[in-house]
């Protein structure tokens, strides 16, 4: 999709592999209405993708230009901070203030962890594991 190469706005990656997460941005861009585009990760240039592939199996990554500009819930927050619903830019800037930034960043990963667990989820949504 040359929408993220050379684009003048940003644009969400997502894991379009996880059923899960294709069900939350339905939802948000549904319902919010963001004016940036949700992309799965899968249909963007390998280009843009391979820099940043172990990263896009564990979080959403926003991108502009084909540079990252944020991960997980700050990529979440700027997404849904897009909307033409003033509900859902009131949510995404509340999820960039200070102290809520910290909350958003720990529930965002704890859903990322278990997500093959939420409803659409299966198998195939569950995020690598690493080791150290």
């Amino acid at each position: 999709m040359s929408a993220v190469v050379g684009s003048t706005e940003p644009v969400l990656a997502f894991d379009g592999d996880c059923g899960f997460c294709q069900a939350v941005i339905n939802r948000i861009s549904a319902r919010g209405r963001p004016t940036w585009n949700a992309v799965p990760w899968q249909f963007l240039p390998e280009e843009t993708t391979n820099l940043h592939l172990g990263r896009l199996d564990r979080e959403v990554l926003l991108f502009l230009d084909g540079k990252v500009i944020a991960g997980g819930a700050d990529a979440l927050a700027g997404y849904v901070r897009s909307s033409s619903s003033r509900r859902y830019r009131i949510i995404g800037i509340a999820m960039q203030m200070p102290v809520l930034c910290h909350c958003a960043r720990n529930i965002y990963r704890w859903v990322a962890r278990n997500r093959h667990r939420m409803p659409g989820g299966t198998p195939s949504c569950a995020v690598p594991t690493t080791r150290s």
